[in-house]
C-alpha cells in the first residue's frame, strides 16, 4: 500500500491517498495556543512501499514542505518516516504574552540589584575618599531625585510609544549609568549624576511594565503577571545582597557596578530579539478592547507626543475617588518599604545587638519570603477573581492583608515583651513579606479600572510614592537622633501610614473600569 502526503501550509491541512482505489481523506488542524512547543515535533507515516512506487520519493519529499524524510531507513526497512522541523530556540512558539512578562520580570531583577549594590558598596567607597555620613546619605537618595522626576514622564512616554519602547531605553539607561559609577566617583557631580540617571532609568520602567500588562494580560490572568513581574524587584534585592559582598572582597568595590551593569546591557541585546515577534495573542482573547496598537512606529509616535499631554484626561484622574485612594496607599506603603529596606540593617545590628554579617544576611530574609508570598497572593486572587468573586472585593482583601500584617507585627516588635532578637527577626520578616500583598491589591488596580491609562496612573501614584524615599527615609534619622528610640523613629510612623492607609483604601479603593473621558 502506498501513501502520499501533501502539505498545505497557507489553508492549514494534509491530505492524505491511500492507493488507487480509496478517496483521500482530509482533515484540518488546529493552531495550539499557549503551548511551548519542543523543538522537533515529530510524527511517522508508516506504510509498505512497492519497488514500483521508489520513483516517487524525490516528488514526496519535494511536494511535502517542512517534512524530514528518513531515505536511509525507507531503503532498508520499507518504511517512510516524516517528522516536523519546529522552530528555534525552544520558546520560540511561547505566546508572546509569556515572553514578555518573562523577560520584563528579569529587568526587574537586575533593576534592584542595582539598586541595593549602592547600599553595600558606599562602605568601603566612604573608607576610599573619605566621605562622612552626610556625603554618603547624599550620594545615596540622589537615585530617588531621578526616581521621583522620572515617574509622571515614565507613564506617560510608555502610553505614547509603549511600554516594551520606554522599558528597554530605561534598563540600557540605568545599566549605562551603574557601570560608569567608578569611573565617576572621584568626582562627586559626576557621580551624583550617575545615579540620578540611575534612578531615572528605573523610574520610567514600572510605568512601562504596567502599560505592558494592561495591553497584553486578561484580567484573568493579570494578578499572577503583576506579581512575576515585580516580584523581580524581590529576587533581585536577594541576589545583589548575596554577591555583593563576596565580588567587593575579592575584586573591589567597582566589580559590582561593573557585573550590575553589564547584565542590564546583555539584557538590552536579548529583549531586541523578544520584542519582535508578532502581537501577544487575538484580539478574542482579550477582556478589553484595544486601545493603542502594539508595534507604533517611532515617526507615528513623535507625531503623537506633541499634542498628547493635551489629551490625557487629567481633571478627570483627580476627580476619581478610586485614584486618590490609589495615591494615598501607594504613599503609604512606600514609606514603610523605603524606611525598612534603608535602616532595618542599621536596626539589626545597633538595636538587636547582631554583627555586621548577621545584619547582612538578616536583611536578606524580608525579600527572600516575600517571593514565597508573593506567588500564593497571585495565585490566590487569580483563582478567587475567575471564580466570580468582584474584583474590587479582592483586591480590597489583598491591600489589606498587605497593609495590616507588617503594622501588626512592628508593633509587636516595639513593644517590650522580651522577645529574643531572633523572634524579633521572624516577626518582622513575617510582617514584611505579607506586604507583598501589595502586588495582588494596590499594583493591579492601576490596569483594572483603565487598560488606556494605567501607565499614567501609575506615574501618579509612583511619584508620590517616590517621596517617602526623599523625606521619610532622612526623617526616620532625625528621630532617631531626637528620640533615640527605633520604635518612635522606624516604627511609629510606619504604623500609622499603614493603618490610615486601610482605611481609605477600603472607603474609596474600586476597581470597576472607568473612561476618564473629558468633560465639555
Amino acid at each position: 500500500m502506498a501513501a502520499r502526503i501533501i502539505s498545505n501550509v497557507d489553508s492549514n491541512f494534509f491530505s492524505f491517498s491511500y492507493g488507487t482505489n480509496i478517496k483521500t481523506s482530509i482533515f484540518r488542524t488546529q493552531p495550539l495556543t499557549g503551548l511551548p512547543l519542543k523543538k522537533r515535533l515529530n510524527f511517522e507515516a508508516l506504510c509498505s512501499i512497492k519497488e514500483r512506487e521508489r520513483e516517487n520519493a524525490a516528488e514526496e519529499q519535494r511536494i511535502v514542505s517542512g517534512i524530514v524524510v528518513d531515505d536511509e531507513l525507507r531503503e532498508k526497512e520499507g518504511v517512510l518516516r516524516v517528522g516536523f522541523n519546529g522552530d528555534w530556540p525552544p520558546w520560540k512558539n511561547l505566546p508572546q504574552r509569556y515572553k514578555l512578562i518573562g523577560t520584563t520580570s528579569l529587568a526587574f531583577v537586575i533593576c534592584n540589584m542595582d539598586k541595593v549594590n549602592l547600599s553595600i558598596a558606599i562602605i568601603p567607597m566612604s573608607h576610599q575618599f573619605g566621605w562622612n555620613a552626610s556625603v554618603a546619605g547624599l550620594v545615596q537618595s540622589s537615585f530617588f531625585w531621578g526616581y521621583a522626576l522620572s515617574q509622571l514622564p515614565g507613564g506617560w512616554l510608555s502610553k505614547i510609544f509603549g511600554g516594551r519602547r520606554i522599558l528597554e531605553v530605561g534598563v540600557l539607561v540605568w545599566s549605562l549609568a551603574t557601570a560608569m559609577v567608578p569611573l565617576l566617583a572621584g568626582f562627586m557631580p559626576g557621580l551624583v549624576l550617575s545615579r540620578i540617571l540611575v534612578g531615572i532609568g528605573e523610574g520610567v520602567s514600572p510605568s512601562a511594565a504596567t502599560d505592558m500588562i494592561a495591553r497584553t494580560i486578561p484580567i484573568e490572568e493579570r494578578s499572577r503577571a503583576v506579581s512575576v513581574v515585580f516580584g523581580g524587584l524581590s529576587f533581585g534585592s536577594v541576589l545583589g545582597l548575596i554577591l555583593a559582598p563576596p565580588l567587593i572582597e575579592n575584586y573591589g568595590w567597582g566589580s559590582v557596578f561593573y557585573i550590575f551593569g553589564s547584565l542590564g546591557i546583555a539584557w538590552y541585546s536579548i529583549f531586541q530579539v523578544v520584542k519582535e515577534d508578532k502581537v501577544p495573542f487575538a484580539a478574542s482573547h482579550q477582556s478589553w478592547p484595544q486601545t493603542a496598537p502594539m508595534n507604533k512606529s517611532w515617526t507615528s509616535s513623535l507625531q503623537d507626543l506633541g499634542g498628547s499631554l493635551t489629551d490625557v484626561p487629567w481633571k478627570e484622574f483627580f476627580k476619581s475617588k478610586a485614584v486618590w485612594a490609589m495615591i494615598y496607599t501607594h504613599f503609604c506603603g512606600s514609606w514603610g518599604h523605603y524606611c525598612c529596606l534603608s535602616w532595618l540593617p542599621t536596626y539589626f545590628s545597633e538595636e538587636l545587638n547582631l554583627d555586621l554579617t548577621e545584619a547582612a544576611w538578616v536583611s536578606v530574609l524580608p525579600p527572600l519570603a516575600s517571593i514565597f508570598v508573593t506567588s500564593i497572593a497571585s495565585q490566590s486572587a487569580d483563582y478567587w477573581i475567575s471564580n466570580g468573586i468582584e474584583t474590587t472585593v479582592v483586591r480590597k482583601i489583598c491591600q489589606t492583608i498587605a497593609f495590616l500584617s507588617p503594622a501588626a507585627c512592628m508593633i509587636l516588635s516595639s513593644l517590650d515583651l522580651g522577645l529574643s532578637p531572633w523572634q524579633v527577626v521572624a516577626i518582622l520578616t513575617s510582617g514584611l513579606a505579607l506586604s507583598s500583598f501589595a502586588l495582588s491589591g494596590l499594583y493591579c488596580t492601576h490596569q483594572d479600572i483603565s487598560p488606556e491609562y494605567a501607565s499614567v496612573l501609575l506615574g501618579i501614584t509612583n511619584t508620590v510614592g517616590a517621596v517617602p524615599g526623599i523625606v521619610g527615609v532622612a526623617l526616620t534619622g532625625y528621630l532617631l537622633d531626637s528620640t533615640h528610640s527605633w520604635g518612635m523613629s522606624l516604627f511609629a510612623p510606619s504604623i500609622f501610614f499603614y493603618l490610615t492607609g486601610t482605611v481609605v483604601w477600603l472607603a474609596l479603593a474600586s476597581s470597576k473600569p472607568q473612561s476618564f473621558s473629558k468633560s465639555d
